[in-house]
């Protein structure tokens, strides 16, 4: 079903990587609640020259070198031309493989994908596994063609104002191994985006950032000063009044998911049952001839249940509006999407809807996506 959202913002976000003939498409979600740092002091260390004190920033070359030779360059390859660019990274290797992170918008709809190694060298990769709404992909490698594999981190660990860096190809081959430094700006970010439509239906909890990520970066590490990984790279902000806001997926996230990409699982989503459409999509709820009463400016509005399915069972109809599922706010589809794949298929959840200007509560036990 189709659904619209209004935007009235003129900032809109962009997945960071390079279409061959300059495409962006937007993307992508996720969860994680910060803990005091550990990582090592990165102030840098005083020198005294003729009685001045000269402040030395630290270098992060020795972190640098722990990833570089862990992190590639994607070209996907559609009809026989490359038709996107992106980065990736080897997490991890088995007795046979090498296994690689990256951004599920990097590889979609690619028919071959090659890697091009830090020493120059090619080698085509195997796609395993990807999620649109976890915009993740694990490739695959023969374990001889590995040359470094990542040490993973922890994002939970890092404390905004941390040093970061990245590692990545900014609009493909010529800039291939680029590396940018910032700080973390910012924890468990809401970002609204699109993935299954032309509107903003999902919302992504990430990190903010400040390094440089261009076209091309998408997919590959953020990094502390350890030179361990604590994000993917995967979107940034772009209006010509912005500049250095970029976003990753925690790296927690991403590995929690890594296991079942590996072994080719489709990733199974939890849900209601229902058809729906956002309060502010009047036009559409008027074609189904829904009328919501106009002191109700947020929610989610059922337009019909499934038949077997946890919502109608649970007694819900056309024209109830859900505004909170488990107590937490909703304010539109993105938000209510978000909110329920935090749980599982199986789980029962309390949803909390207006019908007939009554506000009332009942509990659904979630189903399963196809």
């Amino acid at each position: 079903m189709k659904k619209k959202i209004k935007n009235d913002l003129k900032l809109f976000l962009i997945v960071i990587f390079a279409f061959v003939m300059g495409g962006v498409i937007t993307l992508g979600l996720l969860k994680f609640t910060p803990i005091i740092s550990n990582l090592v002091d990165t102030t840098g260390t005083v020198i005294t020259k003729n009685e001045t004190q000269v402040y030395e920033k630290s270098s992060l070359a020795p972190a640098v070198e722990k990833i570089y030779d862990a992190t590639v360059l994607i070209q996907g390859y559609k009809n026989g031309s490359i038709a996107s660019t992106g980065t990736g990274f080897v997490y991890k290797v088995d007795s046979k493989y090498g296994y690689l992170l990256t951004n599920q918008h990097v590889i979609k709809s690619i028919e071959k994908v090659e890697l091009v190694m830090s020493n120059d060298k090619t080698v085509d990769a195997e796609i395993l596994g990807g999620d649109e709404y976890l915009d993740l992909a694990v490739l695959r490698i023969p374990k001889s063609e590995v040359i470094q594999v990542a040490n993973i981190g922890n994002s939970e660990n890092a404390k905004i104002g941390d040093t970061v860096f990245t590692v990545g190809s900014p609009m493909g081959y010529d800039y291939r191994g680029s590396v940018t430094s910032g700080i973390l700006s910012g924890k468990e970010r809401m970002v609204t985006v699109s993935v299954s439509s032309s509107s903003n239906d999902w919302v992504m909890r990430v990190l903010q950032l400040d390094a440089s990520i261009n076209p091309g970066n998408s997919g590959g590490p953020l990094l502390n000063v350890n030179g361990e990984v604590i994000g993917i790279c995967s979107l940034k902000l772009v209006d010509d009044q912005i500049e250095g806001m970029g976003f990753a997926i925690p790296i927690e996230y991403a590995m929690s998911h890594a296991s079942a990409l590996e072994n080719k699982e489709e990733i199974k989503w939890p849900v209601l049952g229902i058809n729906m459409l956002n309060v502010t999509d009047t036009s559409m709820l008027y074609r189904y001839g829904i009328l919501i009463d106009k002191d109700i400016k947020e929610g989610v509005v059922v337009v019909d249940t499934t038949d077997g399915s946890g919502a109608k069972q649970a007694g819900l109809k056309k024209g109830d509006v859900i505004t909170a599922l488990t107590g937490k706010k909703v304010k539109d589809i993105a938000y209510l999407r978000y909110e329920l794949y935090q749980h599982n298929a199986g789980d029962r959840v309390e949803i909390t809807y207006m019908r007939d200007g009554k506000q009332n509560k009942v509990d659904v036990v979630l189903g399963s996506s196809e």
